[in-house]
């Protein structure tokens, strides 16, 4: 697959992420995708996860913890396997009452039309903040 092809698999992972489509979203991922966030102390959600099934409880308790106010994927950049996704979003956190939110940039592995890893960076104290 080309650049385009997996900028567009990347693409389509975001809408079904938007749409709430999580199951569409996980057939995206090869059986064993390797799914990064960065550790965050207080974060349910923060840290490693390997396989499907995993990646599958990620979005549970991310959709547990809290609520998307908004949540902007901008610019993509391909070469090769590699898929660099930036951009922005904000969060309420259900238990606190607390707004995070800020830039982000997501690293995604495509391989043979199949999300294969991921990796989140954002503003992690931003994070641990609103999880206080």
């Amino acid at each position: 697959m080309g650049d385009q092809d997996n900028v567009g698999v990347v693409k389509q992972a975001y809408e079904n992420f938007k749409t709430g489509d999580i199951e569409a979203l996980l057939g995206q991922m090869s059986e064993d995708v390797d799914w990064r966030l960065p550790e965050t102390e207080g974060v349910p959600f923060a840290g490693a996860r390997r396989g499907r099934a995993q990646v599958s409880e990620f979005f549970s308790t991310l959709a547990g913890a809290q609520d998307t106010l908004a949540f902007e994927p901008r610019d993509f950049v391909a070469q090769g396997e590699k898929v660099v996704a930036l951009g922005q979003y904000r969060w309420r956190v259900r238990q606190s009452g607390r707004e995070y939110g800020g830039d982000w940039a997501h690293v995604f592995t495509v391989r043979d039309g199949k999300i294969a890893g991921f990796h989140e960076y954002m503003d992690t104290a931003a994070a641990a903040g609103a999880y206080k």
